[in-house]
């Protein structure tokens, strides 16, 4: 249940504290005083849409808060684990909604930063808000099939589950079917495009080592020139006199022979003497080994010509086929399997064509078990939704499901439900939105809800003016409804009917105040003799009387009979 709601300089709403209880809550207030605030702000923490045009002029952003208690929220604990989203209080949930002026938002559950879709994928399971907007989901004939199925239990999830994965599975085969399924000259052309591209990868005898292998004796061999030179150049200065007047080994000798002269004078020049010796025979080995170098390198053209033909190969192949040799050999692999394929037409289609016709055959039975489990619940709506509308001064009322089924597979199975409804004896049953009035339309709604609360888990629900088009007796037995349904959830609901908020648990007040030059909404939880203030202004307008006074404490007395009783 929503336990608290904070509202920071959201629309005429500057600051906001609203602590909720059990049971049923109502809102009221004059037209115009912020009452959809409320429900607007709720409606942003669940996820809604950001509007920027809805942060309080003058300020750079909005700031909403929602504190939940959790209580059988399995589902919802599940969804933080998965998230990563610790919970270290398992009662308790705590979603932010900071709305900026730039059209950004950041969405926070217990501090940790979430998206849209992952607030959203929490917070369905929190509120269910049915507003007069609801009224017109009912008169979309789509959205009946999933009200009737909203009231299937864990079998009936489980066979529409299946449904699903079998009819995914015909789409996927019926797209093999449809790609496999060319005209001659586009196959023809298609295999003989494949069988050239596998001919000129397996012609090319491609191989990774051999690459590397290749692109080091090409850099050896288009660079020979530079090692001679570079190499000549080195012997000279090594060997010849005429560099400097010296060669590289004829002064380290000179070094050799300047401190053999005094090596017997100190162990440590001993010791230099050794090493300038030692580096003496290396320098000798290193001329020797590069002389022999030098004189047998040689320039192959026919190699080099060759080198740089394959590397072309393997380059060109690259630009077609993949960025390296291990993508050209896999995009090989995959082309050869639909060239295979291709070749192998006619047999993949029959395999594909008989897959897709036991496909069909098992859809066909879970969709006739799910038709007959649907028509099952159908039945049992029909006489509950009748029983409930008699409650509503409804009694008159004829309710039925069509159904009807489709020439095709759908997700949902093959089943086209429609609610039928004829209001007066001997009219014929028609499409609700052919039928009803506002006021009967909310009556009908809330016959729903009222069903509903039995399988709906989600612990709080948001009726927004659900009692519009209704007045008198009616709205009596309307707010009774909703007392019944608060017994299994929590109700936060928006009405401008005294029959209603008299019934309430706890009755809150929204009203306006000018402070400055500013207009901005505040409210106030109602005491008993505030609530009789309130329910008069309801019930009589501006000019409130003794009697009007005493009318709402009757009302208040009542509504605490019929809660009681």
């Amino acid at each position: 249940m929503l336990v608290e709601l904070n509202i920071e300089n959201f629309a005429v709403a500057e600051k906001l504290h609203i602590n909720f209880s059990k049971g049923f809550n109502v809102l009221t207030g004059e037209t115009g005083a912020g009452k959809s605030v409320i429900v607007d702000a709720i409606g942003m923490i669940l996820g809604g849409r950001a509007n920027k045009d809805l942060i309080r002029t003058g300020c750079d952003k909005a700031i909403l808060e929602g504190l939940f208690y959790l209580e059988k929220s399995s589902e919802i604990n599940k969804i933080l684990d998965e998230y990563g989203i610790e919970n270290e209080k398992n009662d308790y949930l705590l979603i932010t909604r900071e709305i900026y002026s730039t059209g950004r938002s950041i969405s926070r559950i217990n501090g940790r930063t979430v998206t849209l879709g992952m607030l959203n994928n929490v917070t369905k399971y929190l509120i269910d808000i049915h507003g007069q907007h609801e009224h017109q989901s009912l008169l979309n004939s789509e959205n009946h099939i999933h009200i009737i199925d909203s009231f299937g239990d864990d079998n009936f999830r489980t066979l529409k589950e299946d449904i699903y994965i079998y009819y995914n599975e015909l789409v996927f085969q019926r797209k093999k079917l449809k790609d496999l399924s060319m005209d001659e000259i586009e196959k023809d052309r298609e295999i003989d495009l494949l069988k050239y591209q596998i001919e000129e990868i397996d012609n090319a005898k491609l191989s990774k080592e051999e690459e590397e292998e290749i692109a080091k004796e090409y850099d050896k061999l288009s660079n020979i020139k530079e090692i001679e030179l570079n190499i000549s150049e080195a012997l000279n200065i090594l060997q010849s006199k005429e560099y400097e007047g010296f060669s590289i080994i004829d002064a380290i000798n000179k070094v050799i022979s300047l401190i053999g002269g005094i090596k017997n004078f100190d162990i440590e020049i001993k010791k230099y003497y050794e090493s300038f010796t030692n580096i003496g025979f290396e320098l000798q080995d290193l001329s020797g080994d590069l002389r022999y170098y030098l004189d047998n390198i040689a320039v192959d053209e026919e190699r080099l010509v060759f080198l740089e033909e394959r590397l072309d190969t393997i380059n060109k192949l690259k630009k077609k086929y993949g960025n390296n040799i291990d993508e050209i050999i896999a995009y090989r692999n995959g082309i050869y399997e639909k060239f295979q394929i291709l070749l192998n037409n006619e047999k993949e289609i029959s395999q594909i064509k008989n897959e897709i016709e036991n496909i069909e055959k098992m859809l066909e039975v879970k969709c006739e078990e799910l038709s007959n489990k649907r028509k099952e619940i159908a039945s049992i709506l029909e006489e509950s939704l009748s029983g409930e509308l008699k409650q509503l001064n409804m009694s008159n009322v004829l309710f039925k499901v069509s159904f009807k089924k489709y020439n095709h597979f759908t997700p949902e199975g093959f089943d086209n439900v429609e609610f039928l409804i004829s209001t007066n004896p001997g009219e014929d049953l028609k499409p609700l939105s052919k039928i009803v009035s506002g006021g009967e339309m909310s009556r009908i709604m809330l016959a729903f809800k009222s069903i509903l609360a039995e399988y709906d888990k989600i612990p709080c629900l948001i009726f927004d003016e659900i009692d519009t088009g209704i007045s008198g007796r009616t709205a009596q037995v309307v707010g009774e409804k909703i007392v019944n349904i608060s017994k299994e959830h929590q109700i936060i609901c928006v009405s401008h009917l005294p029959q209603i908020a008299a019934l309430a648990d706890t009755h809150f007040s929204i009203y306006k105040n000018i402070h400055g030059s500013r207009t901005v909404t505040q409210i106030k939880k109602l005491s008993f003799e505030e609530r009789i203030e309130e329910l008069s202004r309801l019930l009589g307008g501006v000019n409130l009387t003794d009697t009007t006074k005493m009318h709402a404490k009757e009302m208040l007395d009542l509504a605490t009979k019929i809660k009681n009783g």
